[in-house]
């Protein structure tokens, strides 16, 4: 078995089961962020000049419509911020689209509300039928695997394309950045998300229904037809301009009333209970490493505070029966049953179908071609 170890620069550790670290003890994920990400990156007035002149494109292709772009709210930081900078600094006119998954918590509904409210724009909701999201969510639990949160994930991105090319709408405003994402979850923890082979395998063994309306998008759906055929462009404004996590929700909460929340993604409760109890305490992963390394890497987090704040869990141990009960009924399963997928022996992406040949082979294309920024999983 490995020895133990955790970076002396961020807290990614051996959790991460294929890290690799220099001999100053420096894992390869701080080394990726500084040789792919850093010198690439400019969230300054050079930035800025860039998105500006992005921008004219995106009003030039808008006129005469409606709207010029289109956003993925979900109330979470990062697209709650995009949306706020999107139109009061820049002028644009993005048709605000949210996808219901069936676990939105109170607070993301309510900051949703507010900032629609209050910047006047349209809200355009799309739910996804639960039956077959319930089913979907089953079968990734029957499967052992840990990434849990694909069935909710894919049917949020796939929505958001066939709506754009339906609608004709040539920009996608995706809140994605590397101010807290530069370090991202090691694939065993968080596997591709649209890895139709793989998807189509987990539901065909342990799903129960068909999935009739549930949406789906390959990637050479949206990579390749929706970008190179119909032109669809995803603009990812925030590695523009100067973005931090502490900026971004001390402006949201005083001009909106916006709320944070505890945790990165827990604007959702399926996701606050997977990425928060599930994941740690069932495979040892434990995605604040990732989300504080990000922010110690970008200046916004020391490593002793990261230290700090891992030493307690990221979830509530006097109310987590009380999760469990919730999850659990919602899921139309007993919390037995539930705690018995806890318990079955551990899986993971390679048990399954999947085409990760095909993802890696196009992120080194992407990434020689300078189209995109990989940094390492």
């Amino acid at each position: 078995m490995r020895p133990y170890m955790i970076c002396t620069n961020c807290v990614m550790d051996t959790s991460d089961s294929a890290i690799e670290f220099d001999a100053d003890g420096v894992c390869d994920h701080c080394r990726s962020f500084k040789g792919d990400v850093a010198p690439h990156w400019h969230p300054d007035d050079k930035g800025k000049a860039i998105f500006r002149s992005l921008v004219e494109k995106i009003h030039e292709s808008g006129k005469g419509k409606p709207f010029d772009s289109i956003i993925g709210l979900s109330g979470g930081l990062d697209s709650s911020y995009l949306l706020h900078l999107a139109v009061t600094e820049f002028g644009m006119r993005p048709l605000v689209f949210h996808v219901d998954g069936g676990w939105n918590t109170d607070i993301a509904v309510n900051n949703i509300q507010m900032l629609v409210e209050k910047l006047g724009l349209d809200l355009y909701t799309e739910v996804i039928n639960w039956e077959e999201m319930r089913d979907f969510q089953l079968a990734f639990f029957k499967s052992g695997v840990p990434h849990l949160d694909i069935p909710q994930d894919h049917a949020f991105i796939a929505t958001l394309y066939h709506f754009a090319n339906k609608h004709n709408i040539k920009y996608i405003l995706n809140g994605g950045n590397f101010a807290t994402e530069c370090v991202r979850n090691p694939l065993e923890w968080l596997y591709y998300g649209t890895d139709m082979a793989q998807l189509r395998d987990i539901h065909k063994r342990f799903g129960t229904r068909e999935l009739k309306t549930y949406p789906f998008s390959s990637i050479l759906f949206h990579k390749v037809y929706l970008r190179y055929i119909r032109g669809l462009q995803v603009v990812k404004p925030l590695n523009y301009l100067p973005y931090t996590k502490q900026i971004a929700t001390e402006t949201l909460e005083k001009v909106y009333g916006w709320k944070a929340y505890p945790q990165k993604h827990f604007e959702s409760r399926f996701t606050r209970f997977y990425e928060g109890y599930w994941l740690p305490t069932r495979f040892g992963y434990d995605t604040r490493r990732v989300q504080y390394s990000s922010l110690i890497l970008t200046g916004q987090m020391t490593r002793e505070e990261a230290l700090s704040r891992l030493e307690k869990p990221a979830y509530d141990p006097e109310t987590i029966d009380e999760e469990f009960e919730y999850i659990a009924t919602k899921l139309g399963i007993t919390p037995e049953e539930l705690r018995g997928y806890h318990e079955m022996p551990l899986k993971t992406y390679k048990d399954y179908a999947n085409r990760q040949w095909m993802f890696d082979l196009g992120a080194r294309a992407l990434k020689a071609l300078g189209v995109e920024r990989a940094v390492k999983r």
